[in-house]
């Protein structure tokens, strides 16, 4: 008996996991923006996934998909002026998320007021410390998109004014893997930082990690958010977990992934640090092992040839506004 052949069966759905176009549009507007196009083109509605890596844009992603409720605080900018910041209590007020980008972020300080040296993470503790308050028992502390170099001493010093931990736990969630003594040299410049700034934060940060209870330096992660993360570790024992694994696993991404025909990656800029950890470049080495083809929208590609090969992309589509994000998935429609 002759034995029949049957055509493997191609999932009908896209899965469409775009990171936050800094400053520009939030990572769900971009999802929604690329999930219309695809539609108008006629498949099936996609599988909208917003992702983060723990900068900006995570508190938002997170809460999305897991729920909760959102509380805020009275804290200090990064130059010490009042601002009102937002956090979020998952798991019945047992988890809190607190996203550094609201309290010290870079985008609070106007371009001309940018002052790498005086920018403190004060705000960001006082943010913990009220999450704490609240009746945390868990922090999670997204640590990117930081105007501060400060190694983490505002934070420090304000949660231990305001009585510790108090049995609470932290897990800081990092965008970048840089270590704490490199954190001025590798970010400070587009805090505001000359050449000579960078060396006197650069000092400031090596004479801090001698003075604290943990040495931060040459652990990876150590240097996210100018440092914070390093100063958390070492004052309080926080967990370090990179950023994009973690905000993935929490998704349920792995299983989203191998349920879709394919993958629509996205962000504001592709370069050289989507390869570093950046939620783009871990979910398109994720689709590349898993055989599911991956694709991306992004603001501008600056990533050379070599990268877009390291990666697997079958094809990188710029646009920088909502009808181009739209024109962009109707246009990957036709090769998906």
């Amino acid at each position: 008996m002759a034995r029949t052949m049957t055509a493997p069966v191609i999932p009908a759905r896209v899965l469409v996991a775009p990171d936050s176009f800094k400053g520009t549009f939030r990572a769900s507007e971009v999802a929604a923006a690329i999930g219309r196009g695809l539609e108008a083109a006629g498949l099936a509605p996609p599988d909208l996934c917003p992702v983060a890596d723990g900068g900006e844009g995570t508190l938002e992603v997170l809460l999305t998909a897991l729920g909760g409720e959102t509380a805020g605080a009275a804290v200090s900018d990064p130059l010490g002026r009042p601002v009102e910041a937002g956090f979020a209590l998952i798991e019945d007020g047992g988890t809190a998320i607190v996203e550094m980008a609201a309290a010290s972020g870079l985008g609070l300080v106007g371009p001309g007021e940018r002052d790498a040296e005086a920018a403190t993470s004060r705000g960001t503790g006082e943010l913990i410390a009220a999450a704490i308050a609240a009746g945390a028992q868990v922090v999670l502390v997204a640590a990117g998109g930081s105007a501060t170099t400060d190694g983490g001493a505002g934070a420090i010093a304000a949660i231990e004014e305001a009585g510790g931990l108090r049995g609470a736990r932290l897990v800081v969630v990092c965008d970048v893997r840089t270590p704490f003594e490199q954190a001025a040299k590798v970010f400070g410049p587009q805090k505001g930082a000359d050449p000579a700034t960078v060396a006197r934060l650069t000092a400031r940060l090596e004479a801090m990690a001698a003075t604290l209870p943990r040495d931060p330096r040459g652990l990876p992660l150590s240097g996210a958010a100018g440092g914070l993360s390093g100063g958390l570790w070492a004052a309080f024992g926080a967990v370090l977990e990179p950023g994009a694994p973690f905000v993935l696993s929490a998704l349920g991404f792995d299983a989203r992934m191998r349920a879709a025909r394919a993958v629509v990656v996205g962000e504001g800029k592709m370069d050289e640090q989507t390869l570093q950890g950046k939620a783009a470049g871990e979910i398109a080495t994720r689709a590349r092992q898993a055989g599911v083809p991956c694709h991306a929208v992004v603001g501008r590609n600056e990533l050379d040839r070599f990268g877009a090969r390291i990666l697997d992309l079958q094809r990188i589509v710029e646009a920088t506004t909502l009808e181009e994000l739209e024109a962009a998935g109707a246009s990957l429609a036709e090769v998906l």
